[in-house]
């Protein structure tokens, strides 16, 4: 049987390692990290970049303090997703596509994964470097002021919130053009619920429970 669609396969299963080869679409958590994070950094950028001509005051206060909040909820979704990517097998992509479509939707998350770490850590670092103290993982840190790096990697933070938004955008083009142009329809991975089905003898199949 086949996991992702129950449909029967004369051929014996060979267990777990099978499942997972015939893998067609993310798992929950990975759905729900991936939306979560999606709806934080759409929330983010325009914020980030709407402080950068914000006078001083309670306003500008309290909202920046907002956007630390987020990139720092953002900082950890990344983590937790980098870790969930090395316990757990990225689903196939579709037959239809070739290599280097493959090769080019590898490369636009690799760049996604490192530009959103290069805001948060800039972010961070900036803040750290004004002699500002943040609270992360539960530890409060403060190192000595340097207003020379603080600069810095504030220019690393605006230029990577720009390389966000292409790779973004590159991202849902990508989504688009396939489902027009190729009938590809790229989110069904990330927003199809099925209902994985296990293989028992005499022809019976037992369906375990949905995992939406």
């Amino acid at each position: 049987f086949q996991a992702e669609d129950g449909i029967r396969d004369r051929s014996p299963s060979r267990g777990l390692g099978d499942v997972y080869k015939r893998q067609t679409e993310y798992g929950v958590i990975s759905k729900i990290l991936h939306w979560v994070s999606a709806l934080l950094l759409f929330i983010q950028i325009p914020l980030g970049f709407y402080l950068v001509d914000l006078d001083f005051g309670e306003q500008r206060i309290n909202i920046e303090n907002i956007h630390i909040i987020i990139g720092l909820t953002i900082f950890y979704l990344v983590i937790i997703r980098l870790l969930i990517k090395i316990f757990n097998p990225t689903p196939k992509l579709e037959p239809s596509i070739f290599k280097g479509q493959k090769f080019l939707a590898k490369l636009n998350h690799i760049l996604l994964y490192v530009t959103i770490l290069s805001i948060t850590i800039s972010g961070i670092l900036k803040k750290l470097f004004n002699g500002e103290t943040l609270i992360i993982l539960f530890k409060e840190i403060k190192i000595q002021d340097n207003f020379g790096l603080a600069d810095q990697f504030y220019e690393i933070h605006i230029l990577s919130n720009y390389l966000m938004i292409v790779l973004i955008s590159i991202h849902i083009l990508a989504v688009i053009v396939h489902k027009i142009f190729f009938n590809d329809n790229l989110l069904k991975s990330f927003i199809r619920c099925t209902i994985p089905k296990l293989p028992v003898t005499d022809e019976l199949v037992i369906s375990s429970p949905s995992n939406c």
